[in-house]
């Protein structure tokens, strides 16, 4: 009882605007006072634990090199790829949207990065080209989903540091997710553009055109090639990789493109260390709130709950599906992979998964939570950026979820699909 309690408390005060960190922070430390469990010591030691980890310090290197590369105009030159990518499709414009949010995940490894960046581009483009508000929001922060799965993803990083996981390997496994849910929303963009009639590009595919446009965009693309393969390879850390990916980011900005000044430059740094801060408050106030689910019994009942499926794989791959839904719907998608993330994992390889499948199933399916009305923030942030309604951007939304909601439940079923890359690079043997 004292479980359920704790949680309805969290969600009220996250649905109230509560600070996420203050609430993880609050709950323990009124938990320790009342009860007198645990020395008042206990909640800044639980926090330091949770953020004395060096991988987590490639965290501030990747949105440094995602904030140098929106600095240096990068995405401009992402989006005309992309378009000359798609050519004369229906829809096209919304599918360059999926493109660019599928080459800009390679640099920045953020879904509100990733919303507010390519957003800020391609909604305003879409809505002049006739698409509705609504929709141009829904597929902006839908397809945002991948910037948390094609690597470098900075979740990743934070679950692979707490369940032990090799970040090389997770990286390697959210290539294939991360290319199929670019794929599969594609597919349905090309069906609701055939229905509503959207627009096609009046230039048709042009190879001359595309080479000029690669090109132009071919140092970008040389940052996530460098960062994967560094990583993915084993040249190099993850720490060691940011840094370098970063120092390119910003060699590409201030000497190639010449679109880096001192002001920008400032700025790049400003922004990406206080969204760093933010994310890094989350790390450390998760640990005396997963200390307190464990006093508690919370981890132990979620445990012994989801493997009582486990004899049936489709029925537990539904049912786990169908939970990591229902938690995003309500808790912040950061939350869910830091508190709830580990649990998943070790139910998961109890039950006989590996544990890079397990892990990459917890972050493809809360990042979809990232998205999901009442609470994804990237859901927010897309209608915030094309001046949309929330309900409309919900139902919009409807089709994108329920697919990514079949893709989920073929990652739980068919291991090849997060299993393969990783074996091939030889993280198995």
């Amino acid at each position: 009882m004292e479980s359920v309690t704790l949680l309805v408390v969290l969600v009220a005060l996250i649905l109230l605007g509560a600070p996420i960190g203050f609430t993880l922070i609050l709950l323990p430390t009124v938990y320790v006072l009342i009860t007198d469990v645990a020395p008042l010591i206990l909640i800044p030691g639980q926090m330091f634990s949770a953020i004395d980890s060096v991988p987590l310090t490639a965290i501030p290197f990747f949105m440094l090199t995602g904030e140098l590369m929106t600095s240096a105009t990068i995405t401009d030159r992402l989006v005309d790829l992309s378009q000359r990518l798609i050519g004369r499709m229906r829809g096209s414009m919304a599918q360059a949207n999926v493109l660019v949010s599928m080459f800009f995940a390679g640099m920045n490894g953020s879904v509100v990065a990733d919303t507010a960046t390519v957003g800020s581009l391609m909604v305003p483009a879409m809505k002049r080209a006739g698409y509705p508000p609504a929709f141009s929001a829904a597929i902006t922060a839908v397809s945002s989903t991948i910037g948390g799965i094609i690597p470098p993803s900075i979740m990743m990083i934070v679950l692979a540091n707490a369940v032990g996981i090799s970040v090389g390997a997770l990286f390697a496994g959210g290539i294939v997710p991360g290319i199929m849910i670019g794929a599969l929303l594609m597919t349905v963009n090309y069906f609701i553009a055939r229905k509503n009639n959207y627009e096609r590009s009046r230039e048709p595919f042009n190879l001359r055109e595309l080479a000029r446009s690669g090109r132009r965009a071919s140092f970008a693309l040389l940052i996530p090639l460098v960062l994967v393969g560094s990583v993915v390879g084993g040249i190099a850390g993850v720490v060691e990789a940011g840094a370098l990916t970063a120092t390119i980011a910003l060699v590409v900005g201030l000497f190639v493109y010449r679109t880096i000044n001192r002001a920008n430059c400032k700025s790049a740094f400003t922004r990406a260390f206080r969204n760093s801060a933010m994310v890094f408050i989350i790390i450390a106030a998760s640990g005396p709130f997963s200390w307190l689910l464990t006093s508690l019994g919370a981890i132990t009942q979620i445990e012994e709950w989801l493997l009582s499926f486990s004899a049936n794989p489709i029925v537990f791959a539904l049912v786990l599906v169908v939970f990591i839904y229902l938690l995003g719907m309500v808790m912040d998608s950061a939350v869910n992979i830091i508190v709830v993330g580990p649990v998943i994992v070790e139910v998961m390889v109890k039950a006989g998964y590996a544990d890079v499948q397990a892990g990459l199933v917890c972050i493809v399916g809360f990042l979809i939570g990232s998205v999901t009305p009442p609470l994804g923030v990237a859901y927010f942030t897309g209608a915030a950026i094309a001046k949309a309604r929330l309900e409309s951007v919900a139902v919009a939304m409807l089709p994108y979820l329920a697919a990514l909601f079949v893709l989920l439940f073929l990652l739980v079923i068919v291991p090849d699909f997060t299993l393969w890359l990783p074996s091939a690079m030889g993280f198995f043997r």
